[in-house]
């Protein structure tokens, strides 16, 4: 049986999540500034919710996760994801454990491309979402770092995965056994996002990589999306017979899409694939 919440207890479990759409942007905040926006059983909750809430609407192209305050994410809330949910006993910590890997593993296979504009500190747990996110862009003042090792425990919940994919062998090696952060600088030189820019920039940088992303075919921009989580486990063979097949399948889906595609670049020569999109708001029935 579930807990049954009171109204005030619901309330204060939504807040944990603030939601902003404009223009096709999603913009999704972690909404506990004053926990430097760790990740309590509360939020990871909220965070199904919402994604379940916003993964099919017509109005969303894509989501951009981020902090209110100075904080990304400082990873877990540890008393109230460690020492309240362990006194419960094993039940609730295996519940705490689906509630948070199921979120972020909702968000690595999510239907919308998704960007992490990571705005403060990202510690620990919040390696999960930063990794799940398809893009990531950092401030240079932000601030990256596995401190478990500090309080005496490995990096968890995919914390170790997260850095091993990213970074070399001797890079993860190193952020894993000491403790010691690195910068928005160093972590976009690692690998751990895409680029970092000054603050007062970042959200600048994240709108116009969102709208550039709004401009692509949605069916090709989540096949290519989960392809290259895929091929990455794969031998060469096996990821060539299964992108042959995803693309099948993609054409299958939007067929009209990409007939307009190849319209607009053979007969009209009104686009160049090399230098941007075709302009997906038309449609054309013709055979290619």
């Amino acid at each position: 049986m579930g807990e049954v919440m009171s109204t005030e207890q619901a309330q204060a479990e939504a807040d944990t999540v603030a939601v902003t759409v404009r223009e096709s942007i999603a913009w999704v905040k972690f909404n506990r500034p004053e926990k430097r926006n760790s990740m309590s059983p509360g939020l990871n909750r909220q965070m199904m919710r919402v994604l379940d809430e916003l993964e099919y609407r017509a109005d969303v192209g894509v989501l951009v996760l981020t902090g209110e305050g100075l904080a990304w994410s400082a990873g877990m809330d540890l008393k109230e994801y460690f020492r309240e949910t362990e006194a419960q006993g094993l039940a609730a910590v295996r519940r705490a454990q689906r509630e948070a890997y199921g979120w972020w593993r909702r968000l690595r296979w999510y239907q919308k491309p998704t960007i992490a504009m990571v705005n403060g500190w990202c510690f620990g747990g919040a390696y999960g979402p930063l990794f799940a996110c398809d893009l990531a862009f950092a401030a240079e003042e932000a601030q990256f770092g596995l401190s478990e090792i500090n309080w005496g425990i490995l990096p968890g919940g995919g914390a170790s995965k997260v850095v091993r994919e990213l970074l070399n062998f001797r890079r993860a090696m190193y952020h894993a056994l000491t403790g010691e952060s690195i910068d928005g600088r160093t972590a976009a030189q690692w690998g751990l996002v895409n680029e970092a820019l000054p603050l007062e920039k970042l959200e600048a940088r994240v709108t116009s990589v969102a709208k550039t992303l709004l401009k692509k075919n949605p069916v090709a921009l989540k096949a290519a999306k989960d392809a290259i989580r895929r091929v990455g486990e794969m031998t060469y063979d096996n990821a060539e017979d299964y992108l042959v097949r995803a693309q099948e399948a993609a054409n299958f889906f939007d067929n009209e899409g990409r007939k307009e595609g190849i319209h607009q670049f053979i007969d009209e020569k009104s686009f160049k694939p090399g230098l941007g999109a075709y302009d997906k708001s038309r449609r054309q029935t013709d055979q290619v």
